[in-house]
């Protein structure tokens, strides 16, 4: 009498591969989706530096040039829009871009220390040291600043003027001389800016991969000229008006 001996499977099943789990977040919660953020609300706040710029620069054309300037923005689109409608909605866009713009820059820099949780043993450059500094406290700098500014000039709750003057008249009284300590904060602030867009720009440059050795020179001389044409221009008025000449 023979046994018979069963044989089991040559191999043991092989089970299916398994996907490797998503990261929370989508492409927003990615470094890519992060960055992209950055980048295009980097882009709407340069758009509205760049026209900022150019209405406080109506200033020099008189007080009446820079009123109806004023007076244009807040009747944009007017009578199928509201008063004021159009310029409250783009200042909502403008504050949720600022806000996702810092955002995404906390986030990036908690990231990327989480990557390296053991600090360099050697020293970072000063040059890289104070770029951190600055986009670091600079960015307080310019939101407190900002927040000032809105009370200042827009509500007219520190204005001297006070909220019912014209335009003109709260931005000359803004920058008085005998309130040189405002147009010092505006310096300061604005310096700031100018640091960051700087930068942004030549950052934004590296990310697309233009700031090769061909380019490297014109992209950063573009990146300050752009920075600087924005600080002086922004600049000039509330100087001119503090040394009495826009009166």
């Amino acid at each position: 009498m023979t046994a018979t001996i069963e044989r089991g499977a040559a191999t043991a099943p092989v089970p299916p591969p398994t996907r490797a789990p998503k990261k929370p977040g989508g492409f927003m919660g990615s470094s890519n989706g992060k960055k992209a953020v950055m980048a295009v609300t980097g882009a709407v706040m340069v758009i509205f530096l760049v026209a900022h710029m150019l209405g406080n620069l109506k200033i020099f054309f008189g007080r009446d040039s820079f009123n109806e300037y004023a007076h244009a923005l807040r009747t944009l689109l007017e009578p199928i829009a509201p008063y004021r409608t159009v310029l409250t909605l783009l200042e909502i866009g403008l504050v949720i871009s600022l806000v996702l713009h810092m955002w995404a820059a906390i986030s990036l820099a908690r990231r990327a220390g989480k990557a390296r949780p053991v600090k360099y043993v050697a020293k970072k450059s000063q040059a890289g040291g104070y770029t951190t500094h600055i986009m670091r406290f600079g960015g307080l700098t310019i939101l407190l600043f900002l927040i000032w500014h809105l009370l200042d000039l827009t509500f007219g709750v520190v204005n001297p003027k006070g909220f019912d003057s014209a335009p003109a008249d709260r931005m000359i009284a803004g920058f008085d001389a005998s309130r040189w300590w405002v147009t010092l904060l505006y310096v300061v602030a604005v310096a700031m800016v100018g640091l960051h867009l700087r930068h942004g720009i030549w950052s934004a440059f590296q990310t697309l991969g233009w700031a090769n050795r061909g380019r490297y020179r014109a992209l950063r001389a573009t990146s300050g000229l752009v920075s600087a044409v924005l600080v002086i221009g922004f600049l000039a008025p509330p100087l001119a008006i503090m040394f009495g000449v826009v009166k």
